[in-house]
């Protein structure tokens, strides 16, 4: 079984409109609602590829009722914590004439010192029969910075490889507690390491405590430093469409390579396929199928040249 913590779940809606423009009146064309939050959308992913999958978190409110009945029909087990704050909605915008899509996010419930300890017992039990965590996303209102990093060193006492995806100062925390791989962006590597070069900002972020790095590039791909060595990983072309989940998909690809035992150029070939698959779906959490398979056999993963 492979675990995902969302800790600030959201229900997710997509509009989509002809083009998107500021200060005035849309008609919206699609709109799609699903579970989400990062680690819900990289179960689902997950689950799609076959992987026995458990999400954990908080719900709450008539949101949390709402994301709770989307996740009842899915192939994934449902471990979600009670919240008295209401779950959170969030709100992308696709533009259909230039495919850009404008993310509109609220903050999430804040959360009470007893609803956190149901959490970390609840974590503790499911720990016990998981072969890899992933801890994601933003931090709800009332959990402590720290939070991550405390999850990260109960994975790690447990002996459960675990994968950390956030940002800000829970990721400058969380990776201090040694994570196996911790996965940014390029914006959150920047931030987290002060350089803008991706290959130097990845080998100062493994300094910092990960046992491996894999940056999120965007259309450039994947860059991963790992003991094994340092590879990029590139779509073999730039695609149009909703990258919302991109990242999410990634990390599916990476957790269920890990999993499963393959090794770095693998692992870094499918999340990359994933992450481009995604790009052509309607909403985050979902990959177009077909062009996973086609992209998989087309993804470059090139070694670089060790630090020394």
């Amino acid at each position: 079984m492979i675990l995902t913590v969302t800790l600030n779940t959201a229900l997710d809606l997509t509009y989509t409109v002809p083009a998107l423009v500021p200060h005035a009146t849309h008609r919206v064309t699609d709109v799609v609602e699903r579970p989400g939050g990062k680690g819900v959308n990289v179960a689902r992913v997950l689950a799609a590829l076959g992987h026995e999958t458990v999400v954990t978190g908080f719900a709450g409110g008539p949101t949390g009722e709402v994301l709770r009945g989307l996740l009842a029909p899915l192939p994934v087990r449902d471990a979600l914590v009670p919240s008295a704050g209401a779950t959170r909605r969030t709100v992308a915008v696709v533009d259909s004439a230039s495919g850009d899509t404008t993310q509109l996010n609220e903050p999430g419930p804040v959360i009470t010192p007893a609803e956190w300890a149901a959490f970390l017992s609840v974590y503790a039990e499911l720990l016990d029969g998981a072969r890899a965590v992933a801890l994601c996303g933003s931090l709800p209102r009332g959990v402590h910075v720290g939070a991550y990093a405390e999850l990260v060193r109960r994975a790690r006492a447990a002996g459960v490889p675990v994968l950390l995806d956030t940002s800000g100062e829970p990721l400058r925390r969380g990776i201090a507690a040694r994570p196996d791989l911790v996965k940014p962006n390029a914006d959150e590597l920047a931030a987290l390491t002060g350089a803008r070069e991706p290959l130097r900002a990845t080998r100062d972020a493994r300094r910092r405590g990960a046992h491996a790095v894999v940056a999120s590039l965007g259309a450039e791909g994947l860059l991963a430093v790992t003991p094994d060595g340092t590879w990029q990983a590139a779509p073999p072309a730039r695609v149009a469409g909703n990258p919302t989940g991109a990242g999410d998909s990634a990390v599916a690809g990476l957790l269920s390579a890990l999993v499963e035992g393959a090794p770095w150029p693998e692992r870094l070939a499918r999340a990359t396929a994933l992450a481009t698959a995604t790009v052509h779906a309607r909403a985050a959490g979902e990959f177009d199928a077909d062009r996973y398979g086609e992209l998989l056999e087309r993804v470059s993963v090139r070694e670089l040249a060790t630090a020394a």
